[in-house]
């Protein structure tokens, strides 16, 4: 897959970001880059790369930046920024390397400890929410782009296994969906028919909150693209060649403001489940008119 360059230059502001926050920790201190790599031991090509942002700091370096400049009170902070670029940005190509059930294995680790679950998906049914045949067929489409099919049966086990959380009525989980996720041709129309029979199941949950934006709702904000809040500490989201984790709190705010405007356009309860079968009567009839020709 090409190189998505929207994200990599995201990761380049990133770590430019955190070169310019050491750079004024140093000027701070009244330090040239000379003095400072002196009193680290450092040639001064690495200070000089770490600030410029060519060059990644390590947890260590972080720290020792910090105390060489009389700023430990900034490590956490820095550290915190640091973490951050390191975890935003996840190949799926190195990431699919273990393999779909690990991957899935890896996802519910990191869902176990979320208490407030929020997803905004316009174009795909969520992980926590498909059925068995809509997570094959999605696997199997993945398994196209990175060769990864000879796991697909454990990969499935292991989402449907994630979504025992569901039933866990300490969470909460609120999800909302566009009609284009039903609408959308990226699986037969037996597996949506039966996906869409398993969101009304699943409606009536009560620590789950369903809503779909229907076809003709006006959007106060553009659904550029899907993404998950886990509680007020990690926004994830997918793209085709990687998936990117946001940590930083004004990051987290943003997409917490874009998913209360997507919430509120959302129609639910009875109105959802009235729309769910609408939908599912149009694609019957599709079906229908298809084995007619």
């Amino acid at each position: 897959m090409p190189r998505n360059s929207s994200i990599s230059a995201d990761i380049r502001d990133a770590r430019n970001q955190l070169g310019a926050r050491l750079r004024d920790l140093r000027r701070a201190a009244d330090l040239t880059g000379q003095q400072l790599a002196d009193g680290l031991s450092w040639p001064p090509s690495k200070v000089s790369k770490l600030e410029h942002g060519s060059q990644t700091p390590s947890a260590d370096d972080v720290r020792a930046w910090c105390r060489a400049t009389g700023s430990e009170r900034e490590t956490e902070g820095v550290l915190l920024a640091l973490d951050t670029l390191q975890t935003r940005h996840q190949e799926w190509q190195r990431v699919m390397r273990a393999g779909l059930a690990q991957v899935q294995e890896s996802v519910a680790r990191r869902e176990m400890d979320v208490r407030r679950f929020r997803s905004f998906q316009p174009t795909f049914v969520p992980g926590l929410l498909q059925t068995p045949d809509y997570a094959r067929t999605r696997m199997e489409q993945n398994a196209l782009m990175w060769g990864k099919r000879a796991d697909i049966d454990e990969g499935v086990v292991a989402r449907m296994r994630r979504q025992e959380v569901l039933y866990d009525g300490a969470r909460s989980f609120h999800f909302v969906l566009t009609e284009a996720v039903l609408l959308y041709t990226v699986c037969p129309p037996e597996v949506m028919l039966a996906q869409i029979d398993r969101l009304l199941s699943l409606s009536m949950l009560s620590n789950v909150r369903l809503g779909l934006i229907p076809f003709g709702k006006p959007f106060t904000i553009a659904p550029a693209h899907g993404f998950a809040l886990l509680d007020e500490r990690l926004v994830t989201f997918e793209t085709l060649s990687a998936e990117l984790n946001l940590a930083q709190p004004q990051e987290i705010e943003h997409y917490g403001k874009v998913f209360d405007a997507m919430a509120l356009t959302a129609d639910y309860d009875r109105k959802l489940r009235a729309h769910l079968h609408r939908v599912a009567e149009q694609i019957e009839q599709g079906r229908r008119e298809f084995e007619k020709e």
